[in-house]
């Protein structure tokens, strides 16, 4: 008998999983066919390993799991950035960038924050216009750095476009119709 219940629950897992995954997929493919800028491959991988995204049901589900991701992703930087700073692994040129970048993620985590609560309370068109201010973050980072007298080179570039394409996949999921 407590066999029994472990396979049904196996198989019950297995297709919440199932669903997940095609839910992943799908959103992420209509994603793509909207933007040509969108990464299909990115946005597929970076939600196939999440484990919030693994058990959503739902676009809202998604939406979620995508944006604490980015939120995670934003604080993850700004503990880089702050660890450059504090180590001064740095040339002097590049200190004053690299503190408007840690301004840039705090203002990004905010924004999360907020896209957050405005998707639980279905407010897509608030969520919709701090996710877009919190995708400023990483490009308005590395504008920082080429901006300088002599431009410099970010020390976060391969980071930013990360998180700029973590930040991508939920404002192209609240775009799409519900």
């Amino acid at each position: 008998m407590k066999f029994l219940l472990h396979l049904v629950m196996f198989f019950l897992l297995l297709n919440n999983f199932a669903t997940a995954q095609t839910l992943i997929r799908d959103s992420c493919k209509k994603a793509a066919a909207e933007n040509p800028k969108f990464k299909y491959d990115f946005c597929v991988k970076s939600l196939e390993g999440s484990p919030q995204s693994k058990t959503a049901k739902t676009l809202d589900g998604l939406v979620m799991a995508s944006t604490a991701n980015a939120a995670s992703k934003t604080a993850s930087l700004k503990g880089i950035v702050d660890k450059i700073l504090k180590e001064k692994k740095y040339n002097k040129e590049s200190e004053l960038p690299l503190r408007d970048c840690l301004q840039l993620y705090s203002d990004a985590t905010d924004s999360l924050n907020e896209a957050l609560t405005s998707v639980k309370s279905r407010d897509y068109k608030t969520a919709n216009m701090v996710l877009s201010a919190a995708m400023n973050a990483p490009t308005t980072c590395e504008t920082r750095f080429k901006e300088r007298k002599t431009p410099q080179k970010s020390p976060v570039t391969k980071d930013n476009d990360v998180l700029y394409q973590m930040i991508s996949i939920p404002l192209a999921f609240t775009n799409m119709p519900k």
